[in-house]
């Protein structure tokens, strides 16, 4: 039942169809109530997918959705389904091909007509008012008069097109070959063919920060030790971390920058973002020490702390771009602003952060940025660099604290599984780069959260929101939640996550896996049908859940001793190795996992009463290619048992099924590990 002020979507959870529940389009949320309608009286449906922190999806809803003249051709002509991307990735992702089947740029608000049957036949994107309905009125013709046939030819072949397999669409096979150095330094050299070597990033605008590219690199740089490669992801991280999308005020990163120089961004900020960011910059610490990089990870720590964690420890999902009807208001300043809040500091604050008196972005604003690191700009203006730290977390401080007192961008109170996976991964590669135990407290809460709200028996929930979870996982949510509880293990050496783990993949390959393309399916066996089953191939702004889950395969597999683990990640691995090859931009997270194979690392056990202090020390190195597991006495876990119980702590680095001679110190551990 809904009322006259209300529609379906009053009923929901998701924060960006609940923004919809007033509009005075009749909306369905996607479900069988939908569809069954739409078949009964032969209508074709409207599906509207956009996500909460969309500004597009904003002004069209302002535009179109709540025009009382507009919303009346969509109810009278169509069944309209609006759907939250964020929730419902199986939907978005079949639409959004079909979209670009039909040779129109996808993005959202993502809007696409389709068939009784389910099958689109037209989409777009965003679409001024009067446009909308002409094209509303032109399709309802077309579809109630002669050319229905028409439509439903369309959209039979569009169908087929999305019912045909990403492998075979790219022509991928198994060749049968092997990982190569030199096979590897082509992958190498085609990515490096689209780095921007002035400002970092990949040579384009708009600028996504894109972690896997840059995770990968520094796996290429353990791998090689090739400094140009370090000297890209440096440039990079500096230029990403002085550039107006982090920040510099409350840290965090928006989710991308709409010019090259990282200065303009898109201003919402995203979790997903976030907690991969969390990863590359503590791995790049790692290697580096470098000290930009660990004031990154401590402030975006500190900014999802304050602003993205509910009160049960899960994160919430995103921060609207938008604030009281103007995109990035509550993060701009104007120079009087600056004056007021700062003081007699302000002349070297707006020094700092390059901002004018005449605003360095539109309407007088400024966008605070660096272009010079501590030292420098503490030279120039001759200061000593502790000092200028000093100033600086003052600055910082005194704005946020001005800020607060703004209206605040919406926020997106959904919590999704998947991306909270990716969050706690970052924490912990966090709290291993740098033996912070708030990161670790944050990490556990929030797999606990997860294990006590989105776990059901064996399977995995999507969503939670106000005490409800819902929709089934996805493959992304399994195969994410699996690789953050094989590091949770890794940083607590608590057993019981390394088995969780375990549980989660055998449901995976039950309930997931094709074994005639040796990939997984994005959707569970149980879930309901949509017109495709589809497989994710290609890394995006998320790494593709087949290369996420074909790393866990390989990397559970070593700590269980699992070979046919293993052997599934490598025949993953093989249809896709030279598409990889020739085009790595799109398969990083495949790419890293080449990388695994051809330097396959070492097994690192750690048993005794000072296990966890040895473990804490080797940590703090960058070890991609490294299980380690450990514990104060031997166990059932294939990497300990057998290994006594010494009064003394020991560290047996095993690597291709031989061992090393058993040590004490980590030093002599790392000695051991290089090779």
């Amino acid at each position: 039942m809904k009322t006259p002020s209300t529609n379906r979507l009053a009923y929901e959870t998701s924060p960006y169809l609940l923004q919809h529940a007033h509009n005075p389009v009749d909306w369905y949320p996607w479900g069988p109530e939908a569809l069954a309608r739409a078949a009964a009286e032969q209508r074709p449906l409207l599906v509207s997918i956009g996500y909460a922190a969309c500004h597009w999806c904003h002004v069209m809803e302002r535009e179109s959705f709540e025009n009382e003249q507009v919303a009346r051709v969509m109810n009278e002509h169509f069944v309209c389904i609006k759907v939250d991307r964020e929730e419902r990735p199986d939907v978005d992702q079949i639409y959004m091909e079909a979209v670009q089947a039909m040779g129109i740029q996808g993005g959202w608000p993502l809007n696409v007509l389709l068939t009784p049957e389910a099958k689109p036949f037209y989409g777009g994107t965003y679409f001024p008012p009067q446009n909308w309905v002409q094209l509303l009125e032109n399709v309802a013709q077309a579809y109630a008069g002669e050319h229905r046939a028409e439509l439903d030819g369309s959209a039979q072949r569009f169908a087929e097109v999305l019912q045909t397999s990403e492998l075979a669409k790219y022509g991928a096979t198994a060749t049968g070959a092997v990982v190569s150095d030199e096979e590897f330094k082509l992958l190498c050299y085609n990515l490096a063919q689209r780095f921007d070597r002035e400002r970092g990033g990949t040579n384009r605008a708009p600028k996504f920060p894109m972690p896997s590219i840059w995770r990968f690199l520094l796996r290429a740089y353990h791998v090689s030790g090739s400094e140009a490669v370090l000297r890209q992801v440096n440039l990079t991280l500096r230029e990403m971390a002085w550039g107006g999308i982090y920040d510099q005020v409350g840290g965090g990163f928006a989710r991308y920058s709409v010019d090259a120089e990282w200065l303009v961004p898109h201003f919402e900020k995203m979790l997903y973002d976030n907690g991969q960011l969390l990863s590359l910059y503590s791995e790049a610490f790692q290697v580096t020490a470098e000290p930009l990089y660990r004031e990154v990870v401590y402030q975006t720590v500190a900014w999802a702390r304050r602003e993205l964690t509910s009160p049960e420890g899960g994160f919430y999902s995103s921060l609207d771009a938008d604030s009281e009807g103007e995109e990035g208001k509550f993060y701009v300043w104007t120079h009087e602003e600056l004056q007021q809040i700062l003081g007699d500091e302000e002349p070297l604050a707006t020094a700092y952060y390059n901002c004018t008196a005449a605003g360095n972005w539109e309407h007088g604003q400024n966008i605070l940025h660096r272009r010079q690191s501590d030292a420098d700009f503490a030279a120039v203006h001759e200061l000593e660099p502790a000092a200028l730290t000093k100033l600086a977390h003052g600055w910082q401080q005194k704005l946020l604290a001005a800020r607060t007192q703004r209206i605040r961008p919406s926020l997106d109170d959904k919590i999704l599984t998947g991306w909270n996976a990716l969050m706690l991964s970052g924490l912990l590669t966090a709290y291993r780069a740098f033996g912070e135990a708030e990161f670790l407290d944050l990490a556990l809460r929030n797999a606990e959260f997860l294990q006590a709200n989105l776990r059901q028996g064996p399977r995995l929930m999507r969503t939670w929101k106000a005490g409800r979870a819902t929709i089934s996982g996805f493959l992304e949510d399994y195969a994410l939640v699996i690789e953050a509880y094989v590091g949770l293990y890794e940083a607590t050496f608590e057993e019981s996550w390394l088995r969780e783990a375990e549980t989660l993949t055998a449901y995976v390959l039950d309930n997931f896996f094709d074994p005639e393309e040796q990939q997984f399916f994005y959707t569970d066996a149980s879930a309901e049908p949509l017109i495709a089953r589809k497989k994710e191939l290609f890394d995006n702004v998320i790494p593709g859940s087949n290369s996420v889950m074909a790393h866990n395969l390989l990397r559970l597999g070593r700590h269980l001793e699992r070979a046919d683990y293993q052997e599934l990640a490598a025949k993953m691995l093989a249809p896709v190795q030279a598409l990889a090859a020739q085009e790595p931009q799109h398969l990083t997270n495949w790419a890293s996992l080449y990388a695994a194979l051809l330097r396959p690392g070492a097994e690192v056990a750690i048993v005794g009463p000072e296990a966890e202090a040895r473990r804490r020390e080797l940590s703090r190195h960058f070890l991609p290619h490294e299980v380690l597991a450990g514990g104060p006495a031997a166990n059932d876990l294939p990497l300990l048992q057998r290994r006594g119980a010494a009064e003394q702590t020991t560290i047996y680095v095993c690597r291709d099924r031989a061992c090393q001679l058993p040590v004490h110190t980590v030093a002599q551990a790392l000695a051991q590990l290089v090779r």
